[in-house]
């Protein structure tokens, strides 16, 4: 089965908005081959930038852009690939964008991979070990207490048993993180609470906020530091009374290694988006060679939600699924399939490949750009 098309398109809704929100533009790459099949993928980073190294010439052996390496390959072959594109992107690649245009690739491989023995990509990857998991509706904090607690009580007034906050304007002062907290746990009642700080404090000030969250029983303060601060991460997990989760950020195996090496996290997140099956697969193991727990990171579409789906229904011990709920089209209309929670829990897509279907009249009306 030979790679014959390697086409990327950028996707941008009306109105974007300065918020710190990926549902707003996305990037596919759609893998063709000779037998008629299509596999789709998704990266979660600056379209224009992953577009760039998808179209890149060649300029030297490790230089190089993705599609001219993977143009008349068998893609089947989504190890030795992987590997390939890791190789021949080593001046601009390794940690970052590089890797995050490599997952939408792999992602796409293997959606092919499923579609052409007719088997889900769980199956693909061992089996799956959940059926369904728990949603956790996923959005942004309110201007204050009183205007998150509102919006914890919108989701689980539609079912949802775990929301989290994150990002602005947490970070702001003492009072105003308090005040969020305190506002999104009134308005939860028990449900599960969950905290995204997005990367706002030095590690002392962070234990100190989870301190003072500890109260108000959150499952987990995420990450609360810098993504690069390491050592950070392994002062504060060692200290914090609440679990410290992080890696949304990470691209890739070399990126998570220092964190599983050093066990710095409680709770490794896991975008598909940017680390793709082939990656992700081997960060599962590790994560539960060391004893901790994993969650998938997505706040794209619902291309991006089925890979995590797909993945993180593998993982023996997850407990929650982020899934965002931003007002979007394009979290909410790129595919064919509803890919949502309902009644609290979201199901996991039996169907070959990623389980899902482009909505190619919604792709044509926010069309930004294309090349092949």
């Amino acid at each position: 089965m030979k790679i014959t098309e390697i086409i990327c398109q950028i996707l941008r809704i009306p109105n974007v908005t300065a918020k710190t929100a990926s549902s707003q533009d996305s990037v596919l790459i759609r893998v063709r081959t000779d037998t008629g099949l299509e596999g789709i993928g998704e990266a979660d980073s600056s379209p224009e930038v992953v577009k760039a190294i998808i179209d890149a010439p060649f300029s030297h052996n490790i230089a190089c852009g993705l599609r001219q390496l993977l143009i008349g390959e068998n893609a089947l072959d989504h190890q030795r690939l992987w590997q390939k594109m890791y190789r021949r992107t080593m001046y601009f690649g390794r940690k970052a964008v590089g890797i995050t245009a490599m997952a939408a690739v792999d992602v796409a491989l293997w959606d092919l991979k499923g579609k052409a023995f007719g088997q889900p990509i769980h199956r693909l990857l061992g089996g799956k070990q959940h059926d369904r998991l728990r949603g956790y509706a996923s959005i942004l904090f309110g201007r204050d207490g009183s205007e998150t607690r509102d919006i914890a009580r919108r989701w689980t007034e539609a079912g949802y048993t775990a929301v989290k906050f994150g990002w602005e304007p947490m970070g702001q002062s003492e009072a105003l993180d308090i005040d969020l907290v305190r506002g999104a746990r009134q308005g939860l009642g028990d449900g599960m609470l969950l905290i995204d700080a997005g990367c706002v404090w030095d590690a002392r000030t962070a234990l100190r906020r989870a301190q003072a969250f500890a109260e108000y029983k959150p499952e987990w303060l995420e990450e609360p530091l810098r993504e690069d601060d390491v050592d950070g991460y392994v002062w504060l997990r060692d200290r914090s009374p609440i679990p410290i989760a992080a890696g949304e950020g990470e691209c890739g195996r070399e990126s998570f290694r220092p964190f599983i090496d050093r066990h710095a996290l409680d709770v490794y997140q896991v975008d598909l988006s940017r680390c793709g099956f082939t990656d992700s697969a081997y960060i599962r193991d590790r994560v539960e060679e060391v004893g901790a727990r994993l969650c998938n990171h997505c706040y794209t579409s619902p291309v991006t939600v089925a890979a995590c789906l797909h993945w993180l229904s593998t993982c023996r011990d997850a407990f929650v699924f982020e899934d965002c709920v931003e007002d979007s089209p394009l979290r909410h209309e790129l595919t064919l399939e509803k890919v949502q929670s309902e009644g609290g829990y979201i199901r996991v897509p039996d169907g070959p490949g990623l389980g899902v279907t482009l909505n190619e009249r919604f792709v044509q009306q926010h069309l930004v750009v294309e090349s092949r």
